[in-house]
């Protein structure tokens, strides 16, 4: 089985990064003739799409996407010093969405096959 690795750096709204990485991994996830292990590490603004409660006015919900790939399996960790950082620390997270450190983000690099980032 192969193991894809992507890492997202940008805010979830504003940009379309991590729509696209989600997009991305929620089709991976689909294909049925190459199994594949999707991992999600979400770093720098991108920590803020972990927020429960998600109302965007129009478009695209984040929350929603995460909690489709984590439906389909797909393991989604945040950078927890970028937490910090941001003063988020203290509130709460999205169920199955788990806090982080860089090591763990260098053993997934370390284990992965692919590694993209947004």
């Amino acid at each position: 089985m192969q193991h894809v690795l992507i890492i997202v750096n940008d805010a979830p709204y504003g940009s379309e990064k991590l729509f696209n990485a989600l997009r991305l991994a929620i089709q991976l996830n689909e294909q049925d003739y190459s199994p594949v292990r999707v991992s999600l590490f979400l770093m720098s603004d991108a920590v803020t799409a972990v927020l429960p409660n998600q109302k965007p006015a129009e478009g695209y919900n984040i929350q929603q996407m995460l909690e489709i790939v984590m439906a389909q399996k797909t393991q989604v960790k945040f950078c927890g010093s970028c937490m910090h950082a941001r003063g988020l620390t203290e509130l709460e997270v999205i169920e199955g969405c788990e806090m982080a450190t860089m090591d763990d983000l260098a053993q997934w690099v370390l284990v992965a096959d692919k590694t993209i980032t947004f």
